[in-house]
């Protein structure tokens, strides 16, 4: 028999699961949590051939890469709701059927708008892909517990991140990419019937009730959220920083790499691939010593406020690089980046176990509306300054010098604004 796991319920008493149980749920969580972040990122290793294939500008390109996050986006208010009314499992399940659909939709589309509805359609389904397992984390895992899972299922997003380079490039000859998405339309399916199977029915408290009634605590515990010191602080941070690495993670260091380095689709999925495995490194060194960081006084504020500065300065050199900015500076920004990711938990340990949906779902909200519009955004820059003038390396060079300049203000945003008001000490 399996040695329990000592967990906190959706209640004020503790509970236990067998670690079986535990590490059954975790799995199924990050089975699914794998397949989104590789149809996340896929869009950078596919660049190159929607490029050719369909005649996409770079706004084009970013808003197609864009449209997953606005569907995403668009779902975490309601998605948050949802969590806290219905349960974890049961929003989980009905948003990954969406995933399917979006998927198959991907596969048949033969326009850029049909891409674009289907990639937004995508985002949607796996809106809840990370938020579900974060929130059911809250409920029943200890704050270490929780640092370490929410860790280990960003690891599996980089796990995720990294198939969808040269693994995808190995199979695009083969299947090509409408064959890819017709094989993740079926991973879906099985990710749905694994949580199905092996994931607990939700508590009893997260079921029915009153729609009305449902409706206006979400208003109210929206308002809360929004307004709480420790939401205001980090927003900034979320939209710019965590927003910026994941838009140049599942994008833009793609593009850099061809069109300023020069580097062949091959050369350029490798890149992705390095840089990828380096967040995956880091995701697992996360979880890791975050426990024992916390254990010895260290705080996600604290870490935060000693890491980001680093990201800002790699930020720095890979304008001032330009050309010669190749993976390992992509690499370096985005590892560095991951000190942000602290936040997360954070957030969810700043309020009570019943706004917990509410407040991780709304700060993945800015985090993804950040990732829209950065994605968008810096394709959209880099064609203007093009259309005056510019160099293409001039161009991406004063596109992510603004990026950097946004990062280095959430920055000071976030040194002046402690939970109550007081600046960070450092």
């Amino acid at each position: 028999m399996s040695p329990p796991v000592r967990i906190a319920s959706a209640g004020p008493e503790p509970g236990s699961l067998p670690l079986r149980a535990a590490t059954f749920i975790f799995l199924s969580f990050a089975f699914a949590y794998f397949f989104s972040a590789l149809v996340r990122g896929v869009t950078a290793t596919l660049a190159p051939n929607f490029s050719s294939e369909l005649g996409l500008s770079a706004a084009d390109l970013g808003l197609l890469a864009g449209a997953y996050f606005f569907g995403f986006a668009a779902m975490q208010l309601p998605l948050g709701g949802a969590l806290d009314r219905f349960g974890p499992r049961r929003v989980l399940l009905a948003f990954i059927g969406v995933a399917v659909i979006g998927c198959a939709a991907f596969a048949m589309a033969r326009s850029f708008a049909g891409l674009t509805i289907a990639r937004a359609l995508i985002g949607v389904g796996v809106s809840a892909c990370l938020m579900a397992p974060m929130t059911t984390f809250r409920h029943r895992l200890g704050t270490t517990a929780q640092m370490r899972a929410n860790s280990w299922m960003l690891m599996t997003g980089s796990l995720g991140m990294v198939a969808s380079t040269l693994p995808v490039q190995w199979l695009l000859p083969v299947i090509g990419w409408r064959g890819l998405f017709w094989a993740l339309a079926a991973l879906f399916g099985v990710a749905l019937l694994t949580i199905a199977r092996l994931v607990p029915h939700d508590a009893p408290a997260h079921a029915g009730g009153n729609p009305k009634r449902g409706a206006d605590r979400s208003r109210a515990g929206y308002r809360e959220v929004f307004r709480h010191p420790t939401f205001v602080r980090f927003a900034p941070m979320g939209f710019f920083l965590y927003g910026g690495m994941v838009a140049v993670q599942s994008l833009w260091a793609g593009p850099w790499m061809a069109r300023v380095g020069g580097l062949t689709p091959q050369d350029t999925a490798r890149g992705l691939f390095s840089i990828n495995v380096a967040m995956l490194v880091t995701f697992m060194g996360w979880g890791v010593v975050v426990p024992r960081l916390y254990a010895r006084g260290w705080t996600a504020q604290r870490l935060i406020a000693g890491g980001v500065p680093i990201a800002v300065a790699v930020l720095v050199l890979a304008v001032l690089l330009g050309s010669r900015a190749g993976a390992w500076v992509w690499g370096l920004f985005c590892v560095s980046c991951t000190v942000v990711s602290l936040s997360q938990p954070a957030i969810g340990q700043a309020f009570p176990p019943a706004l917990a949906g509410r407040a991780l779902s709304a700060y993945n909200l800015l985090i993804f509306v950040g990732v829209f519009v950065l994605q968008w955004g810096i394709g959209l820059v880099i064609d203007a300054l093009q259309s005056i003038g510019w160099t293409v390396e001039s161009s991406f060079k004063g596109a992510f010098a603004l990026l950097a300049g946004c990062c280095a203000l959430s920055y000071v945003w976030f040194l002046r604004r402690g939970d109550a008001g007081v600046p960070v000490p450092l």
